[in-house]
């Protein structure tokens, strides 16, 4: 058992520190508040009143009606421009971690993401120029893609001063730097011109044809069978201690895709789509973080055992905010056989009643982006609009509580008998 949790940590601990997979993970963290603050105005925006309604319903309402054109512009500021915030992070943080001045890579991965994921339409200023449609969420996959390689072969071409240009020490070291880095940027620069040529004379873009491509994969994705799946692998990874951040580099950017894809749908006035979302798993399937554990922390709470009554207490206030670390390794849960069962199975039970709800309808798709420790009774309704989505969670914890249960008494017996030993 011992090899194979070292060897699992070992796995972990390399992905975790892998410099592409980290500069991704960086990214999607520092991007937060520009896509929460367009959340929230995707949410004011969205006033979930009848024609019928009065008193402040009504009030909202009409204010939103009045500024429709400002809440619009503000939500598809915040999450209509992902791909072109995605590609300046990947580009910033690569560059951070190669120990590269990062300024020429962003102005060439700027370049790079809007000849591939924009189609031109009128090129004449004061007039359409362009369909940006690609820039949102759909095509986070080129922004993955251009931030990477404008690195990676920017990097490997200046360690080997490939067409570097020689200037008297006289002339300053900005001007400098960028000569010395002329003949890459316009190397790499003319590889996205060349993708783009083939791909405009086939009447498309690089990234609509990636879109199309791939677009039965990603909605395989939001399969129930896949959410399920996913959801026991990674927490039943976080019983060995793999923190579900290792899986972020797989999920991040299709949540973030789903999630874009939903708040336009929402702007546009249509129905959401996608189900599997951020926050889909944050406030509905882990309810009070890795493992569901707000319902075992609230048991803990009343438990026989001084212990584990004292961990719950602890631990209960945290997992209301989604952190599940106080109890998970309070208890503790992690390697503990008796918690593995649990600790992987309530949150699939969780995505299975939560995905069912969605799918059919009887509850909103999440479509803004919250901050993702909000509690889960909270962000529930106010990323879906739906305040059948509170009543669900609710439900839910409810649920959680009762399968967690015989668990938790198999462990409490053990703890007495500990703590009853210790008196004697």
């Amino acid at each position: 058992m011992e090899k194979l949790e070292n060897k699992i940590l070992d796995i972990s601990a390399k992905l975790g520190n892998e410099v592409h997979l980290s500069a991704i993970r960086n990214t999607f963290i520092s991007m937060l508040p520009i896509m929460i603050f367009g959340g929230l105005f995707a949410v004011i925006g969205s006033a979930p009143a009848t024609e019928d309604a009065t008193g402040f319903m009504r009030v909202w309402a009409d204010f939103v009606a009045s500024n429709s054109k400002i809440f619009s512009w503000i939500s598809v500021l915040g999450l209509g421009f992902t791909t072109l915030y995605i590609v300046i992070g990947i580009t910033y943080n690569l560059c951070k971690s190669y120990k590269i001045e990062p300024l020429i890579p962003l102005f060439i991965s700027c370049f790079g993401i809007f000849i591939l994921n924009v189609n031109p339409e009128e090129l004449v200023y004061g007039m359409s120029l362009a369909d940006l449609t690609y820039l949102d969420g759909k095509g986070i996959i080129i922004g993955l893609f251009v931030g990477i390689v404008t690195v990676d072969i920017y990097r490997v071409l200046k360690e080997k001063n490939f067409g570097k240009i020689k200037l008297p020490e006289s002339v300053p070291p900005s001007l400098s730097e960028t000569f010395s880095s002329l003949t890459i940027a316009v190397l790499i620069m003319l590889l996205y011109l060349g993708i783009f040529a083939i791909f405009n004379a086939m009447g498309t873009t690089l990234a609509a044809w990636i879109g199309g491509l791939i677009s039965p994969q990603v909605e395989a994705t939001d399969s129930l069978v896949f959410i399920l799946i996913m959801t026991f692998i990674i927490n039943g990874a976080w019983f060995f201690g793999i923190h579900n951040a290792t899986f972020w580099g797989l999920m991040g950017p299709i949540m973030f895709m789903n999630l874009s894809t939903n708040a336009a749908q929402h702007a546009s006035g249509l129905a959401a789509t996608s189900i599997l979302t951020e926050y889909f798993g944050g406030y509905f399937v882990c309810i009070g973080g890795t493992g569901a554990c707000l319902s075992i922390a609230l048991l803990c709470c009343f438990s026989k055992s001084k212990t584990i009554k004292t961990v719950g207490r602890i631990s209960v206030l945290p997992a209301f905010f989604g952190i599940s670390e106080p109890v998970t390794f309070g208890l503790p849960m992690m390697l503990n056989p008796i918690f593995f069962v649990p600790c992987a199975m309530v949150p699939t039970i969780n995505a299975l009643i939560s995905y069912i709800c969605m799918s059919t309808n009887l509850i909103n798709k999440t479509f803004a982006m919250l901050s993702f420790n909000m509690p889960s009774v909270f962000g529930s309704f106010l990323s879906t609009g739906d305040m059948k989505a509170l009543v669900l969670v609710v439900v839910l914890l409810i649920i959680d509580m009762i399968l967690y249960y015989p668990f938790l008494k198999m462990y409490e017996k053990q703890q007495l008998k500990l703590e009853n030993s210790d008196e004697e």
